[in-house]
């Protein structure tokens, strides 16, 4: 008979070196994620504020005003069906009254970064 005794498994070196690996993919990702992350929400607000900058420039068209509150242009029936809800901590009541006339909405977020939309 022939006794042949076999070793499955791994190293401890080579468990390492998977785990260092690991590590260096995660230290490469998570960075990458949060840059992704960011930009999405300053295009999601930006977006928000195109969209009130188009209804309050309706409202004063429409309704022959020079200044509008959120009442004037967010409700059911009205210009935005309903506010924006906030991706970054930001507070889109900040913006109002709006004035006729006006260049550029911005608003901070919860970090303390602002974002602008021009017009």
């Amino acid at each position: 008979m022939i006794n042949k005794t076999t070793n499955k498994g791994f190293t401890l070196v080579e468990i390492m070196i998977v785990v260092v690996i690991i590590g260096l993919l995660a230290a490469m990702a998570i960075p990458a994620f949060n840059k992704v992350r960011q930009t999405s929400q300053d295009k999601t607000i930006t977006n928000n504020l195109r969209q009130l900058a188009s209804a309050a420039d309706q409202y004063f068209i429409e309704e022959g005003m020079s200044q509008a509150v959120s009442s004037d242009i967010i409700g059911t029936a009205l210009y935005v069906k309903a506010m924006p809800q906030a991706v970054a901590g930001e507070a889109y009541s900040t913006l109002f009254p709006i004035t006729s006339g006006f260049t550029e909405l911005s608003v901070s977020k919860a970090d303390a970064t602002v974002v602008t939309f021009s017009q």
